[in-house]
């Protein structure tokens, strides 16, 4: 288990950086437009809602790339490197990785290719070039204005129901996970049941996979934190996916 998968709720994690610039330096927007483009063009959107034509759109791009993705490719890092870069380095390195395993390129072009621009800061800053193609643009457009969503139509019945006691497993993560670390083992109430049924965007060893409820639950941070680091009076909330949770049996009521 990476250290980058607990980082939620740990203490003394100093300096933190109170950067409010979205995009501090330029190439920070090329690689957010790279990775929103690769979303656009994913081929997991003709099963998408809402509903895309994405085998009518001319790109050469035929990959299954998502935000999960992207954040497999983070909490895949040695986590000496991932608190080493910037924010939007440790997307050029997952987002570079993964053209070279998919084949788009290979890691010696990559490199060749990187050495030339750090050996010439215009071609740096140069503009991008357009895809040339109406279809691909207006691709790219639609997927910023509609997204595409996890939620599902599916009919589940909730295992739990609203003050219901739970308690979050504290199971053995893969590449990827969307259970924080600092809340395995704690006990929480159900405070609201989402409607409907929610999926992510691709399975991950640790459960997820076929639509399921998602719940928001609240914790006494005092179950979570030492008792110098909290208000007494507030409440923590974090929405999990059903996966994740057990029925707290009788008598047994406590965090581990």
């Amino acid at each position: 288990m990476k250290l980058q998968h607990y980082l939620g709720g740990l203490e003394n994690l100093d300096p933190v950086n109170f950067e409010t610039k979205v995009f501090v330096e330029p190439w920070e927007e090329r690689i957010f437009g790279i990775h929103t483009a690769m979303m656009a063009l994913s081929n997991h959107l003709d099963a998408a809602l809402p509903a895309y034509e994405i085998d009518q759109v001319p790109t050469e791009f035929k990959s299954f790339w998502t935000w999960g993705h992207l954040r497999q490719g983070a909490e895949g890092m040695h986590p000496f490197e991932y608190f080493r870069l910037r924010y939007y380095e440790k997307w050029l390195g997952g987002i570079s990785s993964f053209f070279v395993a998919e084949g788009y390129i290979t890691q010696a072009e990559l490199e060749a290719r990187t050495a030339a621009f750090l050996a010439d800061s215009e071609k740096a800053d140069a503009p991008l070039p357009s895809s040339g193609d109406a279809a691909i643009d207006a691709q790219v457009v639609k997927y910023l204005t509609e997204g595409d969503s996890p939620l599902r139509p599916d009919s589940v019945t909730p295992r739990f129901q609203v003050g219901d006691r739970v308690r979050v497993k504290n199971v053995v993560s893969g590449d990827h996970t969307r259970l924080p670390g600092h809340i395995r083992g704690r006990v929480a109430e159900v405070v609201k049941v989402y409607e409907g049924a929610f999926t992510y965007f691709f399975p991950t060893t640790d459960g997820l996979g076929t639509p399921m409820p998602v719940y928001s639950l609240a914790f006494k941070p005092a179950d979570i934190w030492e008792e110098a680091l909290i208000d007494p009076n507030s409440v923590y909330y974090n929405d999990i996916f059903e996966v994740y949770l057990e029925a707290i049996e009788s008598g047994e009521d406590h965090a581990e």
